[in-house]
């Protein structure tokens, strides 16, 4: 049995690793479909099976089985994914899946159980995972997430729990490549936050000595690119920028439907939600019927898988080209859209601007200038756009940027950091 694991509990995904028998940092393997992979989608399916007694029994799967299961099931389950960005919001105390209540902390140990029997590996008693430095939502109760994480890892056994900021996770990581004394700016772009750190790290007769100068996140990231793809292309499909009839006078749908639509993790509760019941009686007053009960056929279809791929599959292609396609055909609705580059990076430039921000009030709690950074290191998955990586060589030189490992950098920095004699020093 390991001594220590690494967990990098992500919003799109997961990473969990140890050290082998070389020393080095290795993430836990899976397989699926006769594919090997290392990060774990962080997604869950619950549906109901019965006995021969007609008794109900609720089933769960997680990453990629579940994703089988809710194909194959054609949406007759309940698929959750993005559920990390929950771990802070008061607002969420729990969700009813057949009719019994999952708290955040159940819905983390269910789905580290599955992770753990599908690598097929026992986790060892300490363990040190990642979490960002500033978790998503508009008022993020940062104790309170500490408090879930620490609650659901205990019911996996976890007796010894230390958190590490991403970043400085990542850090860690990249600085094993450093042969001279550097200050690194790290950059995490996750699913659901942006976090920064500023280390200075030198190598000293006791080996690498870390030094944190500053930290900073923001709560916009990949899918807040995302969004921002759902909300110029396929929200207007369904009912955005449409009118209804009350009391005589004709009104506009509330934008507030369609921001919760437009967000994984709360589409994936909606369907239970007061807001679905307020879209059946806007249905019999909208000036276009049609579109709200196409809103309502894809909560009811669950098809919010279908969605994130195609919209996962134009960032891509925007990624590698100038122009890409979003191709959906969903609850009756066939969009096939062309979207240009730069009309993309016009869309998340509001995002862009808060990541510039993140990043000046790393440097301004540092007190240091872009020159004075000696290396910069990008990672997690929103790296590849294009405009974010711009966005950096603008500031600080193409020269300095770096890149690698970007799905598993910080869960490898994590199980390095887990060897260290003194682990509270690189706690957040």
């Amino acid at each position: 049995m390991q001594h220590s694991i690494g967990l990098d509990f992500g919003t799109t995904n997961t990473v969990a690793t140890i050290i082998n028998a070389k020393g080095e940092a290795e993430a836990l393997h899976f397989n699926h479909a006769n594919t090997a992979f290392d990060a774990f989608r962080s997604v869950l399916c619950f549906w109901q099976s019965f006995d021969e007694h007609d008794t109900a029994r609720i089933n769960s799967e997680a990453g990629p089985w579940a994703i089988d299961q809710f194909l194959e099931l054609a949406g007759d389950c309940r698929f959750i994914q993005s559920f990390k960005t929950f771990a802070a919001s008061s607002l969420f105390a729990d969700t009813t899946i057949y009719a019994r209540r999952y708290k955040f902390e159940d819905l983390l140990s269910i789905f580290l159980r599955r992770v753990r029997d599908h690598a097929g590996a026992d986790f060892p008693k300490r363990v040190v995972v990642g979490r960002p430095v500033r978790f998503a939502g508009a008022a993020p109760d940062e104790a309170l997430a500490r408090a879930r994480y620490e609650a659901a890892l205990r019911v996996m056994g976890f007796e010894e729990i230390h958190h590490v900021y991403e970043p400085v996770a990542a850090a860690y990581f990249f600085a094993q490549r450093l042969t001279q004394d550097a200050t690194i700016l790290v950059a995490d772009f996750g699913g659901g936050t942006s976090d920064f750190s500023v280390v200075r790290f030198t190598r000293g007769p006791k080996g690498l000595e870390y030094a944190p100068l500053a930290h900073s996140g923001v709560g916009v990231a990949g899918d807040a690119f995302d969004y921002r793809i759902i909300d110029q292309v396929v929200a207007r499909a369904f009912g955005k920028g449409s009118e209804y009839m009350s009391w005589g006078k004709i009104l506009p749908v509330p934008n507030g439907y369609f921001t919760k639509f437009s967000r994984w993790n709360e589409l994936s509760v909606m369907p239970h939600s007061k807001d679905y019941r307020d879209l059946q009686q806007l249905e019999k007053t909208s000036l276009t019927p049609e579109k709200i009960r196409a809103f309502l056929n894809f909560l009811d279809s669950d098809a919010g898988y279908a969605m994130n791929r195609a919209v996962s599959a134009a960032k891509l292609l925007l990624s590698q080209a100038e122009e890409g396609v979003l191709s959906l055909h969903v609850a009756g609705v066939d969009i096939e859209r062309r979207i240009k580059r730069a009309e993309f990076e016009k869309w998340i430039a509001p995002e862009l601007e808060e990541i510039g921000a993140a990043v000046d009030r790393a440097l301004a709690q540092a007190n240091l200038g872009e020159t004075a950074i000696d290396r910069v290191f990008l990672t997690g998955g929103s790296s590849f756009v294009p405009a974010v990586r711009a966005q950096f060589e603008a500031r600080f030189g193409a020269e300095k940027i770096e890149t690698g490992d970007q799905l598993v950098s910080i869960a490898y920095g994590l199980a390095l950091i887990a060897q260290e004699e003194d682990v509270s020093r690189w706690a957040a």
